[in-house]
């Protein structure tokens, strides 16, 4: 896929952040449609108003919780009804909670909204879509926003990182089945970034050649490889060669290879969006 011209488009979490980038770039290809989906109703309004000025392609929004199957099955009906099949989905929508150790959990409802937003909504929303993209045989893409928390374990994050680890191993496994039964037309792409300057990372810190990374930087990357099918997408460098030796050394070296070099206390200062 070179555009995403006269396609149809969904973004989850598409009112701020990465999600309205996703969406304005879909809007510069020229998509038929763009859908925005979000819990955030002022801003989903305001979003879907500068996209509608800003391009030819026709712009919907739905005020959705993506952490509640129901309302995910109810949209998903609203967009195939209005709109018709996606042929571009991408799962972005996601909440961080960190800076404590798991044992201090004051609300323990954070870890079902975690696991709800960053797992298992990603699985609802594309059960709603990739049967049609799988039957309808024309050239589709999936791409899901994890995190490079699914690839290291972190301290201080611990719910964070699982929520991550299952996106990627979800995600990665339906590439395999998509290819596995001949359907390789549509494209998986799983994309593990490290903090990235949205406002939802606030006060977590880079560490050794790992700066926070720039929102442009990574939704540039991201959308060029999800329309080549590239099926894992790592940023920056140092993610993939903390990977790398996260298989190789002796699970005590590891710790204290990537404790001195600062992954281990990254989100010991963590405050995120305000």
């Amino acid at each position: 896929m070179k555009t995403v011209e006269g396609k149809k488009v969904l973004i989850t979490g598409a009112a701020m952040g990465l999600g309205k980038s996703f969406a304005q770039r879909a809007v510069r290809e020229r998509a038929a449609d763009v859908v925005l989906w979000d819990i955030n109703d002022t801003a989903l309004k305001e979003t879907a108003a500068e996209l509608a000025a800003a391009g030819s392609s026709r712009i919907h929004h739905y005020v959705v919780d993506v952490s509640d199957r129901e309302a995910i099955a109810e949209a998903g009906a609203a967009v195939r009804s209005e709109v018709g099949g996606i042929d571009v989905l991408v799962n972005n929508a996601g909440i961080v909670r960190g800076n404590g150790y798991f044992w201090e959990t004051g609300n323990r409802g954070d870890i079902d909204k975690t696991m709800a937003i960053n797992s298992l909504a990603p699985m609802y929303i594309t059960l709603e879509f990739l049967p049609a993209m799988v039957a309808g045989k024309g050239e589709a893409r999936v791409m899901t926003i994890a995190s490079s928390a699914g690839l290291v374990s972190n301290p201080r994050m611990s719910v964070y990182a699982a929520s991550k680890w299952a996106a990627l191993g979800w995600s990665d496994s339906v590439r395999l089945e998509l290819e596995q039964s001949g359907n390789e037309h549509v494209k998986f792409t799983t994309v593990c970034p490290t903090y990235i300057n949205t406002g939802m990372f606030d006060g977590a810190k880079g560490f050794l050649f790992t700066p926070i990374l720039e929102q442009e930087e990574v939704v540039e990357t991201s959308w060029t490889e999800m329309k080549k099918g590239s099926a894992l997408v790592i940023l920056p460098w140092t993610s993939r060669f903390n990977r790398a030796i996260s298989g190789l050394l002796p699970l005590k070296v590891r710790d204290f290879y990537l404790n001195t070099v600062g992954v281990y206390h990254s989100m010991d200062e963590f405050t995120g969006r305000k």
